[in-house]
């Protein structure tokens, strides 16, 4: 016990001794409070660019995919609920939302130099832009669409019998993902003159 204490009371004096100016202790505690004021801040800056009104506060935004979501049974519908951009475009979990945020800012890259400014310039680089998220959702096994459609609560008997074939087969069997028929279905598709097996 009395070395426990010996130790302890060497630590302390360790904790206590300026460094030059300051404690060792006063600097750890400076750092931790400057590490939560930086946590904070990081935190809030993410949650804030993860919304709605962020995301259509640009017009190449709010002007063309945005527009079109409101025409779509994602913004309304009988049962009032309604996914917002971020709902499709970012995944719920932490590790992951972080890796799209990295992604995203080549997004930014472009709002800058005014890559997608105009109508006629989306229009010419939306498949492009299409075939990108697409291949991101496909990647990831449509995560974000089933941060809000769970496969395993589904009621095969009240859908159609086409969406029944193919959600108790290749969805279920995991040949397919739901963007790989679900394409389109919050935004208006691009040109699939030529696209493969495209009808």
């Amino acid at each position: 016990m009395k070395r426990l204490i010996e130790l302890l009371r060497s630590y302390w004096g360790i904790l206590r001794r300026p460094s030059v100016h300051y404690s060792l202790g006063f600097l750890t505690l400076g750092g931790f409070i400057a590490g939560i004021v930086f946590w904070g801040g990081f935190n809030t800056a993410l949650e804030a660019t993860n919304t709605e009104a962020f995301c259509t506060s640009c017009h190449e935004m709010r002007d063309n995919v945005f527009a079109e979501l409101k025409d779509t049974i994602h913004y309304s519908n009988r049962s009032g609920v309604r996914a917002t951009c971020p709902d499709c475009h970012v995944p719920h979990q932490w590790t992951d939302k972080i890796a799209r945020k990295m992604q995203a800012s080549k997004e930014v890259w472009g709002k800058i130099f005014g890559t997608i400014n105009t109508r006629e310039k989306f229009l010419e680089k939306r498949r492009e832009l299409a075939e990108h998220e697409w291949a991101r959702l496909k990647a990831n096994d449509s995560l974000e669409c089933r941060n809000c459609h769970n496969f395993n609560y589904m009621d095969f008997t009240r859908q159609s019998p086409r969406a029944k074939e193919m959600h108790s087969t290749a969805l279920a069997s995991g040949q397919a993902t739901c963007i790989d028929c679900h394409k389109g279905i919050a935004h208006q598709l691009p040109d699939m003159h030529g696209v493969p097996g495209w009808q």
